[in-house]
């Protein structure tokens, strides 16, 4: 129970990063509404995710909302919230206020931070882990850093990018790099088949963390982005991720905004 209560966590938290941006009932101008459809070993359904990004001229939010599902959930039960809003410019995004809330097996965790000018954060996680305060400096939440990604990836086409993050639990680094372009076939039932840019993932752990939770889930992977919606993004639309007890993909399932309505799963 408890290694699979540690894979859901780490498998969750890697989702939250790479997914980015939950559909509320109204949704704004400018949102893009995301749900995601997770299977793990054995094509067991693991994990729903669904997000919203919000943009204006100069201002961002986005909201992620996840919870284990199917016979995943019967063992694991994991339900997570986590927002951020920041400042946009042309090339950049920066985080203001981020919070998580998470309720795992009756448990629950709050994530809650403030990104200042300076570069300096404050806040920090209930329960306590702390982490000092010049690792956290000049960096991102986890949701940025993929917002980050997909701006740079619409603009340039390229994947290459390092970026420092701290979610107030854990500071680790994400590192991207190009893996080519690729005509993806229909897969899992997944109704998509096109023309994608790949991005590989790697995350590095600071070298001090003593908790050894912060290497479970997965370190690495690949997602392939396809150019779906008009404006500055790119949108996820299959990850394939290495976790330490196998293989799990993700597969978009329903994409919503900026005039286009897509149901790509059921």
């Amino acid at each position: 129970m408890e290694r699979g209560l540690r894979f859901f966590r780490g498998l969750g938290g890697v989702l939250l990063l790479a997914l980015g941006p939950l559909a509320g009932p109204v949704l704004a101008a400018d949102t893009i509404a995301l749900r995601f459809e997770v299977y793990g070993v054995a094509g067991l359904h693991v994990l729903t995710l669904k997000s919203n990004i919000d943009e204006s001229a100069n201002r961002y939010a986005i909201t992620v909302d996840y919870a284990t599902t199917g016979m995943a959930g019967v063992f694991v039960d994991v339900k997570t919230r986590a927002q951020v809003r920041g400042r946009l410019s042309a090339t950049a995004a920066q985080p203001e206020a981020f919070r998580k809330d998470t309720h795992r097996n009756e448990k629950d965790r709050h994530n809650q931070l403030d990104y200042r000018p300076d570069g300096t954060v404050e806040g920090g996680t209930t329960p306590p882990e702390p982490v000092p305060a010049a690792a956290a400096r000049q960096t991102v939440d986890n949701l940025t850093a993929y917002f980050m990604l997909e701006r740079q990836l619409a603009r340039t086409g390229s994947c290459t990018l390092a970026v420092p993050v701290y979610d107030g639990q854990y500071r680790y680094d994400l590192y991207f790099s190009d893996a080519g372009t690729k005509t993806l076939p229909s897969s899992g039932g997944q109704k998509f088949a096109g023309a994608t840019t790949a991005c590989r993932m790697t995350r590095r752990n600071m070298a001090n963390s003593a908790d050894s939770e912060q290497d479970e889930g997965a370190k690495q992977g690949t997602i392939w982005y396809a150019k779906l919606i008009p404006g500055d993004l790119m949108v996820p639309v299959r990850m394939e991720l290495e976790t330490q007890i196998g293989g799990v993909t993700a597969y978009l399932a329903e994409l919503h905004g900026r005039g286009v309505d897509l149901k790509l799963m059921e």
